[in-house]
């Protein structure tokens, strides 16, 4: 068996697929040193029938995978087992969010071999380098974890504890000691991001063409998707990033990511940018000066960040954002209940009140907040829980007064791993647990568990879940989401006379002439598939 690797992105959606930034930035760590290729699920047919092709020609001995929560488990779980069946001698490499989350489901699998719980920029290419230095003949790369005594000679004794020792130095690492004992390595500081190697695309082109990432959004022509920093410097409880980056927070200069957009605008004629940062707008000189490079340029731009850190920029600086081509911000609302917040450990100085200020400052501006809301937070009775779900429910139809352009986003909550937070506990207390093997994550229900449309929370009742969902789907039909641009017209007006009447009125049980449309007209739910595209 040769040493070559393979990166694999497992399918993420049906439609709209982003150029896959996770594996473009794993392969940049050891481009020119190690020969790779990349397979992407969204852009196969048959995604495992490509794979297999590559193993056969023996050639191949490293099977990397990048593991969201969600739809991508469905080829990453399997795919990497019959991997471990088919040819044994093949080291599996995990990473992603789901990876790092669930790491003790994840490495006691059996055929999950390592973990890099964060970036890999230098993690990957040391594990690689490691592993291929000590070349012992081994069937599984956890096999070179035996106790001293199964190794045959003084050689391998000594070649076994030395890549021990190794594999320790290695930060950012999960994986299995010879007592099957978890172990993690500390976590590696976050780095320069402008010192890093740039991201391989052209590597990524000769395998899919670039212009297949690329696609017509309400931003515009050719939309871009890009990460130009990682991390955040919050905590939240109830946040899949904060077990990775524990607070933490690195970016690219603004003049790095404007040379970046200039090369895709002048070689693929990028209209538009979707910045996939968990929070694009931590430094605010980074993005005025941003603004200022790109205002003259014609790109429109969506990215995600936190009310209480815009709501600190100056209406002169807002307009600035606006004019460089700033159409719409994610933000976390979460609740306009201030006693949640806190549960939710959200940090900062965002209230209920900083929220309604702020969506009203936009409003003159014309950016449009597209605000996401989590619904369903455990309480100290069933009663109180039904409280403030119907206390959010009414904060978010005062937004709508406030501000008509807003764009509303619900989750129900969905725990996360982060573990001796207080809300962790008091899920925990409630009943609530996660898998614990693997393969049990392949339910349908904890797919839609990471899509936080079906909570599996214990403290929820059917009628809790129905008021939510129900209030959904109204809100969807008397204000449908802009990112959809097929809804318009006729459409969206038809839309809004059925609806308006729920809507205003209180009254969103049994909307099924709301879903009917939505269904006929294929409406997209932003939050679950993304942007509609085309």
């Amino acid at each position: 068996m040769k040493n070559k690797i393979l990166i694999f992105n497992p399918r993420s959606a049906k439609g709209k697929h982003r150029i896959p930034n996770s594996i473009l930035q794993v392969g940049a760590s050891i481009y020119g040193k190690y020969d790779f290729v990349f397979v992407d699920g969204n852009l196969e047919k048959d995604a495992w029938q490509k794979i297999d092709s590559y193993f056969k020609t023996e050639d191949f001995k490293y099977f990397c995978c990048t593991v969201m929560p969600g739809p991508q488990l469905k080829q990453a779980i399997p795919f990497t087992k019959k991997i471990k069946e088919d040819y044994p001698n093949t080291i599996t490499i995990w990473g992603g969010y789901f990876a790092s989350n669930q790491y003790k489901a994840s490495i006691t699998s059996g055929f999950v071999d390592f973990i890099i719980s964060g970036p890999g920029d230098r993690a990957f290419p040391l594990l690689l380098n490691s592993c291929i230095s000590t070349s012992l003949n081994i069937n599984s790369s956890r096999k070179l974890l035996i106790e001293s005594k199964e190794a045959s000679n003084d050689s391998d004794i000594r070649r076994n504890d030395n890549w021990k020792q190794e594999l320790f130095s290695i930060k950012t690492l999960i994986y299995l000691n010879s007592k099957g004992e978890i172990i993690k390595t500390p976590k590696e500081e976050l780095l320069d991001q402008d010192t890093l190697p740039p991201l391989p695309y052209q590597h990524l082109n000769s395998f899919y063409p670039l212009e297949n990432y690329l696609s017509k959004t309400f931003l515009g022509r050719n939309t871009f998707s890009y990460h130009s920093s990682l991390g955040c410097p919050f905590t939240c409880s109830f946040c899949a990033v904060v077990p990775i980056y524990d607070g933490r927070w690195k970016a690219k200069s603004a003049e790095s990511v404007y040379k970046d957009i200039t090369y895709f605008k002048e070689n693929y004629g990028i209209e538009a940018i979707e910045f996939h940062d968990n929070n694009f707008f931590t430094s605010r000189k980074r993005v005025v000066e941003l603004s200022e490079l790109i205002k003259n340029d014609g790109i429109t731009w969506w990215g995600e960040g936190r009310i209480d850190t815009i709501n600190k920029y100056t209406d002169s600086e807002l307009q600035l954002m606006k004019d460089a081509g700033c159409k719409m911000i994610f933000l976390g609302a979460e609740t306009g209940n201030d006693e949640i917040l806190k549960q939710m450990n959200k940090g900062g100085t965002q209230t209920g009140a900083i929220i309604k200020e702020f969506v009203k400052r936009l409003y003159p501006i014309g950016i449009i907040p597209e605000l996401s809301f989590v619904l369903g937070m455990p309480a100290d009775s069933p009663e109180q829980v039904m409280k403030q779900i119907i206390w959010d429910i009414n904060f978010i139809k005062e937004i709508k007064v406030i501000n008509p352009d807003a764009e509303i986003i619900i989750y129900l909550y969905s725990p996360v791993a982060t573990e001796g937070s207080e809300l962790y506990e008091q899920i925990q207390k409630a009943g609530f647990s996660f898998p614990q093997h693997l393969e049990d994550w392949l339910d349908p229900a904890w797919e839609n568990f990471d899509l936080r449309k079906n909570p599996l929370t214990p403290w929820l009742t059917p009628a809790m879940v129905d008021k939510i969902m129900n209030f959904e789907t109204v809100l969807n039909g008397y204000y449908p989401t802009a990112t959809d641009f097929r809804i318009k017209g006729i459409k969206k007006s038809l839309l809004q006379l059925v609806s308006g009447w729920r809507f205003k009125t209180g009254f969103y049980k049994y909307p099924y002439e709301i879903k009917l449309l939505h269904k006929i007209w294929k409406y997209r739910q932003p939050e679950t598939q993304g942007f509609y595209s085309e």
